[in-house]
């Protein structure tokens, strides 16, 4: 029996890797038109917008496993039974459990990997993204100046250049700058100079270069002379410093916000509810194969297909995580949200477990006939109600 655990567990992996890498490529060219403009328009390299999309990708797997590995469950579980090799394999006295011990095995593998991922790999990698398209906006900037043309970078801010280097290297600046009412108009001429980005913003380098004011009142013309002087640009709020979003941050900057922070003590019920997600959402890494052993284990068997039971399946699953999703926006402002969270996480695990084990036939018996019974009444009442309009 251990080498059919084995021959199983290794098509349930190969599958699930494969329906995996499927989804991630789905995924990774729909994130990819979102980074190509800026990249384009940064002048960055191909590596940069490759880098890109790959660290945009970690924060969808907590979606992408847990429903490949209850798709691989249904494929490989079904293909059995269409091959009568499961069959074989239950007429010697093995149970639902020990059957689907493969897929729940294979499921703890999931939930513990995305466990990881949720609390450490998907913050890390999202905030490294952010990072990087805050660098390229910031690089972006640079070609907003175009050569031999009076460039305007903000209000009362003039920049003329001569021309570019394809090291972003600037040659022949002036920048007029007016931006001060309480300072004199200045003027500056400078041989070379570069865009350079800090935490602050952006400023313009110039090296080799003076710097001139007129006063009008005095009449006279101040110039002086410098080997490198710095002027800082207009602040582009989309490339400021910027704030962590609570999934940008791991679970430990979750659970030690900095209290010095307005904004992060503003946010602690977005951290609380942050860290609840990256705890119960890789649960559903278990709960979905348990679905799908639940449909196609328990019951009669029919070799012809089974076709209405994956269909039963796959709706439960898409319900159960369209609400999760629901229930997480929900607990963003009430705790019924992340008691939802909670219920769709933890019944998947319960209610599979409780029916998959032998123990529990009879009560599973009761049930079905319990909901059978429920299901007749209703329909009898609807015809009669049928009847009534119809006469």
């Amino acid at each position: 029996m251990k080498t059919f655990d084995l021959y199983l567990f290794k098509n349930l992996a190969i599958s699930t890797a494969f329906i995996a890498v499927v989804l991630t490529l789905i995924i990774f060219l729909t994130q990819s038109l979102r980074f190509l403009e800026i990249v384009m328009n940064s002048g960055s390299s191909g590596n940069t917008f490759w880098i890109l999309t790959c660290l945009a990708l970690p924060r969808f797997f907590e979606v992408i496993l847990p429903i490949s590995l209850m798709t691989s469950t249904l494929f490989v579980y079904n293909k059995l039974t269409l091959d009568s090799e499961l069959i074989a394999i239950r007429g010697m006295g093995k149970s639902p459990f020990d059957l689907g011990k493969s897929a729940m095995t294979l499921g703890v593998i999931m939930t513990i990997l995305l466990w990881f991922t949720t609390m450490w790999g998907a913050p890390l990698s999202l905030a490294k993204m952010q990072q990087m398209r805050q660098d390229l906006k910031a690089e972006f900037s640079n070609f907003l100046f175009k050569e031999s043309v009076f460039n305007h970078a903000g209000k009362g801010l003039t920049v003329y250049i001569s021309e570019k280097q394809n090291d972003g290297e600037l040659l022949g600046l002036m920048i007029h700058d007016t931006r001060d009412p309480a300072k004199l108009p200045s003027t500056v001429l400078a041989k070379r100079g570069m865009i350079s980005s800090t935490h602050d913003g952006h400023q313009v380098i110039v090296f080799d270069g003076s710097r001139q004011e007129y006063n009008p009142a005095s009449n006279t013309l101040q110039k002086l002379e410098f080997d490198r002087y710095t002027i800082d640009l207009p602040e582009n709020k989309a490339v400021s410093k910027r704030w962590a979003e609570p999934d940008e941050r791991t679970i430990g900057q979750l659970l030690n916000p900095d209290t010095r922070n307005a904004r992060d003590l503003e946010s602690i019920r977005d951290f609380n509810v942050e860290i609840h997600r990256r705890f119960t959402s890789p649960l559903l890494a278990f709960g979905f194969p348990l679905i799908a052993l639940i449909s196609l284990l328990l019951g009669s068997v029919d070799r012809r297909g089974q076709a209405k039971r994956i269909g039963i399946a796959i709706v439960t699953v898409i319900l159960i995580q369209g609400l999760f999703l629901a229930s997480y926006n929900l607990s963003r402002n009430s705790n019924i949200g992340l008691v939802l969270m909670y219920v769709l996480s933890f019944a998947p695990i319960v209610f599979g477990l409780f029916f998959l084990n032998s123990r529990s036939e009879k009560a599973r018996q009761k049930i079905i006939s319990f909901a059978e019974n429920i299901i007749r009444q209703i329909g009898d009442k609807a015809l009669k109600i049928m009847g009534r309009n119809a006469s």
